[in-house]
């Protein structure tokens, strides 16, 4: 087992990686609990597929801690990432005279993780204790990690949230065998990611790694994950409330976020659009002399290697209207991610019309 730790402004994240880290769940929440800190209740938040596979799992071991256990399940899919989703849930917790020494866990993937830390930040302005256990290679290498939580509005994707350092992560790299196919290659975008911005080992990694299931391919991704969580916390660390170094980590998604709005949140999953953010960063990069050439037929190739997509699927045009709403835009600008060589990145405060011009390479 590997532990990490994330130092927060205001709490301290303990990060913990390791196979079958879920069935020994009690022990590390036992240690969360010394000095006195034990909450009279406990709310598992989930999805419905997570829930038919490691919620009885979960509640088993809290109960092993005689604390009294209810969940909260939300319909899966980012369709379910919204303020009526949170609503739902602050009716639960009040009903259920849930109080502000209390804790929440979240086990499932992004969307769970957002809402159930989203809801964590807010519910009495912020309940003690927030676990978060991610069930997905994307919530695993970089959503349960850093602290940032938030749901959709009609008008965009995260455009209200807040942030919250869990108090512990658990990564277990053995649910990762019941991920469904398609659910692993959206995980493997966001691992590329920090292959691109970061460590360009771990692209290597990915350009060589066995593409099979089972657990060879498990435990190679344990490794990663680590990779990019370590990295996750070093960011974090110096940027908590991403004013400056954290913007990196958003290489890919100022492109991702107006394709999903185009679809509704259900046409592509998050990691799918992100690859296709990165392919169209790295090509508008080229075209303007930031990135080397070579880059986009690098990262093109490596990307199609997994089944991740790499073309725009809707029109240019309303791709940059679509991102006209993403949080990062600063009046008339927007902060744009792009990569000067693979492990270095450069963040451009870009005019919004600059940045219409520039997407004009994504038409070629």
């Amino acid at each position: 087992m590997k532990e990490l730790i994330l130092n927060g402004k205001h709490n301290r994240s303990k990060i913990l990686i390791g196979r079958n880290l879920m069935k020994q769940a009690a022990e590390h929440f036992r240690k969360l609990f010394e000095g006195g800190r034990t909450p009279s209740a406990v709310c598992v938040i989930t999805d419905s597929n997570v829930a038919k596979l490691y919620l009885q799992q979960v509640e088993e071991e809290l109960l092993r801690l005689d604390l009294p256990v209810f969940h909260y399940i939300i319909p899966a899919g980012e369709e379910s990432k919204n303020l009526n989703t949170i609503s739902q849930i602050y009716d639960t917790l009040s009903n259920r005279q849930f109080g502000r020494n209390d804790m929440i866990v979240a086990l499932g993937g992004g969307v769970t993780g957002d809402i159930a830390g989203f809801a964590a930040a807010t519910y009495l302005r912020g309940v003690r204790h927030l676990v978060q256990i991610p069930t997905t290679l994307l919530a695993q290498v970089d959503s349960s990690v850093g602290g940032k939580t938030g749901v959709d509005l009609p008008q965009g994707k995260n455009l209200v949230g807040a942030f919250r350092q869990p108090d512990m992560v658990l990564i277990d790299p053995a649910v990762l065998e019941s991920l469904p196919e398609d659910v692993f290659i959206s995980g493997m975008a966001e691992v590329i990611k920090y292959g691109c911005i970061w460590d360009e080992d771990i692209l290597k990694i990915a350009e060589q790694m066995d593409c099979g299931g089972g657990q060879n391919r498990t435990n190679e991704l344990g490794a990663l994950i680590e990779r990019c969580v370590d990295i996750k916390i070093k960011v974090v660390e110096e940027d908590e409330t991403e004013e400056g170094l954290r913007r990196i980590l958003n290489f890919g998604h100022t492109v991702a976020h107006g394709v999903e709005k185009l679809g509704n949140y259900t046409e592509l999953s998050h990691g799918e659009a992100v690859a296709i953010g990165m392919a169209a960063a790295v090509k508008m990069g080229e075209n303007a002399g930031i990135t080397p050439r070579g880059s986009y037929e690098r990262l093109t190739a490596v990307l199609q290697r997994y089944g991740l997509s790499i073309s725009l699927t809707y029109p240019v045009e309303a791709v940059y209207e679509a991102l006209l709403t993403d949080k990062k835009k600063q009046g008339n600008s927007i902060h744009f991610v792009f990569i000067e060589a693979f492990g270095k990145t450069q963040v451009r405060k870009i005019p919004v019309g600059e940045l219409k011009q520039m997407m004009k390479a994504l038409g070629d």
